[in-house]
């Protein structure tokens, strides 16, 4: 196992233990298998384990293996605060025990605030005395890093990195959403400052296992042996800002798997066939797109604040993936911000063709976009969420 440092030089595991998809049997985890991986990954040297306060027995089944196997001190236990449901200052600290209790611990490595999308969720919680309270249990010994972690645009990331002291921070990543999300902008700053990044995410949740005809066919004869997983994987760890990657391992052979690959991957391994190859696959993929938007970003900022690249990603994602899997993705990444970016804020005035080096006709696009992106059911409930979760 290959690792890399934290910002207090500890060595963090590359591959990560994702903890969120877990084999369940019977509506509850399978116990004994997801025992049998997280040992196996133990022994192998992972030592970095992701859950969170609202995965499902996760936290629970986490604790108990490692208390009845007497490993806590081998691993870090990173897990998260569920921001968007604190209302007060209690709230904080009673969730924060009561993960305690279900990770039977009385310390949490690697502590982040859940699924930040827009910079109003930490002022949100600045105004419940979040600074504070991170000093006491800093001080107290029951949090030894802070962090977040992020499913909004680069812009709102990078104003949300440099609000606060952070020790890690978290965000999707991969070779598809290279310029999506924080983006490569976006781990360049974190590393800038020092800041070590968490990739979850890594291959879209799988879907960058199961590629097109045409890509396979690609990667079969580039002749580097790579499976279409250890490539995506490959392409995280070519690059020096990546600290460690998460794999929501459900299997021992998947376990297996992974750690041959992070035993031998390193920063700038990646030779030019490497990279071009994975800008084929990428263009192989892209091909199923609705609209030729490369993320440039020139077209920003939209006057009336419409999100034109993230609309355009979602847009093309349901042509990429399953439809349903766009425009959940699209509801909480877009829907759930303070000022949400969607394409009916457009006013048509056309300033942004003006500036497209693509001559992409946005104005027409967006329509489409948002009329794909929201029918009728999910545009009913975005606007009750945001009833219920916007502050």
């Amino acid at each position: 196992m290959k690792y890399r440092q934290d910002r207090k030089g500890n060595k963090i595991s590359q591959l990560g233990f994702g903890c969120m998809r877990f084999t369940r049997k019977g509506g509850s985890i399978d116990y004994d298998l997801a025992e049998k991986q997280i040992l196996l990954a133990i022994v192998k040297g992972v030592n970095y384990f992701d859950t969170a306060y609202i995965y499902p027995g996760s936290e629970e089944l986490l604790g108990k293996v490692l208390e009845k196997n007497n490993c806590r001190d081998k691993v870090n236990i990173a897990t998260k605060l569920p921001q968007y449901l604190m209302r007060n200052s209690a709230s904080i600290e009673k969730t924060f025990r009561e993960e305690l209790t279900r990770l039977r611990t009385d310390y949490v490595d690697y502590y982040l605030m859940h699924m930040f999308t827009d910079y109003a969720e930490w002022e949100n919680l600045q105004k419940l005395g979040i600074e504070q309270w991170i000093a006491d249990r800093k001080a107290d010994g029951c949090i030894k890093n802070i962090g977040f972690s992020y499913h909004g645009d680069t812009d709102m990331f990078l104003k949300i990195l440099n609000a606060y002291d952070w020790d890690f921070c978290q965000i999707q990543y991969n070779y598809q959403d290279e310029n999506s999300q924080a983006g490569r902008k976006g781990l360049e700053a974190a590393e800038a400052k020092g800041i070590p990044v968490v990739i979850m995410e890594p291959l879209r949740g799988g879907k960058l296992t199961r590629l097109p005809e045409a890509a396979k066919t690609a990667l079969a004869q580039s002749g580097k042996g790579y499976s279409a997983a250890e490539l995506g994987l490959r392409w995280l760890w070519n690059q020096t800002g990546v600290t460690c990657v998460l794999s929501g391992m459900n299997s021992e052979a998947m376990v297996e798997e992974n750690i041959r690959v992070a035993s031998d991957a390193e920063p700038n391994h990646f030779d030019e066939e490497d990279l071009a190859l994975i800008d084929n696959i990428r263009n192989i993929i892209r091909a199923k797109e609705k609209v030729g938007c490369t993320a440039c970003r020139y077209c920003m900022p939209c006057p009336k604040g419409v999100d034109i690249p993230g609309n355009f990603y979602f847009y093309n994602l349901m042509y990429m993936e399953k439809k349903h899997t766009a425009r959940f993705e699209f509801a909480q990444v877009m829907g759930m911000r303070k000022e949400p970016g969607f394409a009916t804020q457009c006013v048509g005035c056309g300033k942004c063709e003006q500036h497209c080096p693509q001559h992409l006709p946005i104005r027409e696009k967006l329509k489409e976009a948002d009329k794909a992106l929201r029918p009728l059911p999910y545009r009913a409930g975005i606007e009750v969420a945001r009833k219920f979760l916007i502050k």
